[in-house]
């Protein structure tokens, strides 16, 4: 599970309490089934397998991996076919998809995992590990949409790494991955979303809309996004402690906001950062991860009816584990709890 992240005993409690289904889409994936594996001797989330039955087993027995409990569901074999077409082509009535086609595509199992979300067969699924983050993606926007109020689907990264204290330092950053050049509309919504991903694993949230100024300090077009999107916001979630726009040293740095921006409440102790565009998030995460020595877990796709996370294709079995539990855990997004 990488570092012993803050978060994750209270997410593996909760399941253990109200377990979840999660769908695997890519059934036959060594590294799949060992996290299934995993999860099944730890039994507080159940995988379901989409493949073969028979490929399924035989790539368990190769590579020594128990899965034994494990649901296995093979999209040329499924018993309720017919309903999943009907469902499909009436979800997707608006391009006049006919039955053929629907079973057609249902063949493949990034349509047929997030069809069994849709139809209440299971909770949650992750995919990726060999399909492209859009091959995940494109079906959930498809199919399960967005939950009511929402106009977006949005990503954040959770980043994480021990600190002096003993205790581990843990970040939110977003939009890292979907959303490449957001509204003011959408970035305020961003925020609000990875504030309540981020409670998920202990944040207590403090979010900077970053930009190259500070409270005013600059000026132009992309200053002015950021500030105004940072004041709708707060108009959505008053409760929160939001703040912007914001350079990363003084969103960071006590010493640096003594000075640039001293009477800021969220200005030297942010914890929630949110990048003006794809580009800006992207970096930034990775130079987190790869210089600071954060452990990364996401993208952590947020604004969807039922979760729906893509891994990267280049993924471990621990990473496979971990965004499983994330992905569950999602499900009943309570932060407070």
């Amino acid at each position: 599970m990488g570092r012993n992240m803050q978060g994750f005993g209270a997410m593996i409690s909760k399941l253990k309490k109200n377990p979840k289904k999660i769908v695997f889409t890519e059934g036959t994936d060594p590294r799949i089934l060992e996290a299934a594996s995993r999860l099944l001797a730890s039994n507080f989330l159940t995988p379901i397998l989409v493949g073969s039955k028979e490929d399924v087993e035989n790539a368990s027995e190769e590579h020594g991996y128990n899965i034994r409990g494990a649901q296995i569901i093979d999209p040329e074999n499924f018993e309720q076919i017919d309903d999943m077409i009907a469902a499909l082509c009436e979800l997707r009535k608006s391009k006049n998809l006919q039955p053929e086609e629907a079973r057609k595509i249902l063949r493949q199992g990034n349509y047929f995992g997030t069809m069994l979300v849709k139809m209440g067969f299971a909770d949650s699924l992750l995919g990726g590990a060999t399909y492209t983050t859009a091959d995940t993606i494109r079906p959930a926007l498809q199919l399960i949409k967005t939950k009511p109020g929402h106009k977006i689907v949005s990503s954040c990264f959770i980043l994480v790494r021990p600190s002096a204290t003993g205790e581990n330092e843990v970040l939110a950053m977003a939009d890292c991955a979907i959303n490449i050049k957001p509204t003011e509309d959408e970035l305020a919504e961003i925020a609000i979303e990875a504030s309540d991903c981020g409670q998920l694993f202990g944040i207590d949230p403090k979010i900077a809309f970053l930009s190259y100024s500070t409270l005013g300090s600059g000026a132009g077009e992309d200053v002015d996004k950021m500030r105004n999107a940072a004041a709708k916001a707060k108009a959505m979630r008053p409760d929160l402690p939001i703040s912007g726009e914001m350079q990363f040293d003084a969103a960071v740095s006590p010493r640096v906001a003594r000075t640039k921006c001293p009477e800021d409440q969220v200005a030297g102790h942010a914890n929630v950062f949110i990048f003006p565009d794809i580009n800006a998030g992207n970096i930034g995460y990775k130079i987190a991860q790869r210089m600071g020595n954060f452990d990364a877990y996401g993208p952590i796709l947020l604004g969807l009816n039922s979760p729906i996370n893509d891994l990267s294709r280049g993924c471990n079995a621990d990473e496979v584990y971990s965004m499983a539990i994330i992905t569950a855990a999602l499900v009943d997004m309570e932060p407070d709890d």
